[in-house]
Formats: C-alpha cells, structure tokens, sequence
C-alpha cells in the first residue's frame, strides 16, 4: 500500500476558512454579492458566514455538526487543529506561499473558527444542522451556493453515488450558480468523480467550467468548479 502524500484524515475534520481566503478561493467579488442569498455547504467552523452579513451579503451556513453546543465544537476544533498542524509541515503537497508555515496556517484557522463561535452563539439562525446528500431548503433559494473541502478532496471517503446525489441537491436549491473547490483529492490528484458528474445525462441542462484562482495551497487546487444552468 503506497504512503500518501497528503494528510492521513480518517474522518472530516473542523478547520475553519476565513472569509479573505472564501473570496480567493471561490473567485468571489463581495461587492456583487451584496443583497444576494448564499448557501456554505459544509460550512463547519469557517467564519465566512459571519463576516459575509458584515459584508452585507445574506449567507447561510449547513454542516451537520450545528446540532452540537459551542462548547464541544470548541474542543474539537482545538484538537483538530492542533493535529493537523503538527502533521502538516513536511507533507509534499502543500504549497506555502500564501500561509508561509503551519503557524501561519495555524492562525487563519484559529482566527476562522473563533470568530463563527460568536456568530454561532448570537445568530444561531444563520447555521441549520443536516447532511448531505438532503438539503432542508425550498427549491431556487439561493443566488450562489458554495462547497468547499468536502466534495472531490474526500473522494477515498465519499462514494460516487453520494457525490451525485448531493450535486442534485445542490442544483434543486440553486437558481444561480454552484462553485466547489478544490477538484482534487487531498493527494494532489484530479477527482475521478469530476468526469463522471460532467458527462452524466442527469446533468445534462448544466454547464460545468474549472476557472483558475490565484490561491494554491494543496498542489493543483487553483480551480474551482463553477456550474451554472444552461
């Protein structure tokens, strides 16, 4: 069995993004945003939700872990990130341009998470508990929904059927676009599921476009996905 090069994660883990990286990430122009309805799927500890209705952008979060307290999401994000960061540094598939060093890593992660604890605490609204692939949203809700580290990275966790059935749902709430990043495995290698989910016949009223990012931090992950309706 061949050693991976990426993290060994047997789980998904709680490590939080910042609205700055979302916006690098994604491609995102907040300024265009603004007024508009956006869906984080996956959301977990990231704080983009929190600062996005700063922004004035009305973002909702969805991760399953919003049905636990703020207190044990609290534990398990220190623990997560305290293990992630001490295994990071001499894996060969990180790029270290933009964070410089796990610490540096390490700081937009704690930064993320503690501020979605206080928009957790105080506007509880903005996070609805559930999992994919079954989204509790009307048909049409959002303007733009995102994904990011879940789909496509995971893919030795998440099967194919769960892939294409959460694009479904994905495209049920959806009235403008979909962006997921990154659309590769935690290897640094393309998702076999990409190709399947592009040439499938369900999907067919769909356009699907990698756009390029000036954000690389797993190798080959300056691309997301964009998929917008015919």
């Amino acid at each position: 069995m061949r050693q991976k090069k990426g993290l060994d994660l047997n789980r998904v883990v709680l490590l939080g993004r910042t609205f700055e990286e979302y916006v690098r990430f994604f491609g995102l122009k907040p300024n265009e945003l603004r007024g508009k309805s956006v869906l984080d799927v996956a959301g977990g500890v990231s704080s983009f939700t929190a600062e996005a209705n700063e922004h004035g952008i009305n973002a909702v979060a969805f991760d399953r872990i919003y049905t636990m307290s703020h207190e044990v999401i609290r534990s398990r994000c220190e623990h997560d990130l305290e293990e992630v960061t001490r295994n990071i540094g001499n894996r060969e598939v990180y790029r270290w341009d933009f964070y410089k060093s796990p610490e540096g890593m390490r700081d937009f992660r704690a930064r993320a998470y503690r501020k979605f604890l206080g928009d957790f605490v105080s506007n509880r609204a903005r996070y609805v508990a559930g999992e994919l692939p079954n989204l509790p949203f009307q048909d049409q809700q959002f303007d733009l929904t995102l994904v990011s580290y879940l789909l496509f990275v995971y893919e030795d966790q998440l099967t194919s059927e769960f892939h294409k059935n959460s694009l479904r749902e994905l495209m049920r709430v959806t009235r403008g676009e979909i962006r997921i990043y990154p659309t590769v495995t935690f290897e640094a290698e393309p998702s076999q599921y990409l190709a399947r989910l592009r040439n499938d016949a369900e999907f067919s009223a769909w356009n699907f476009s990698e756009v390029e990012t000036d954000f690389e931090f797993l190798r080959n992950s300056n691309r997301f996905l964009k998929i917008v309706r015919k």
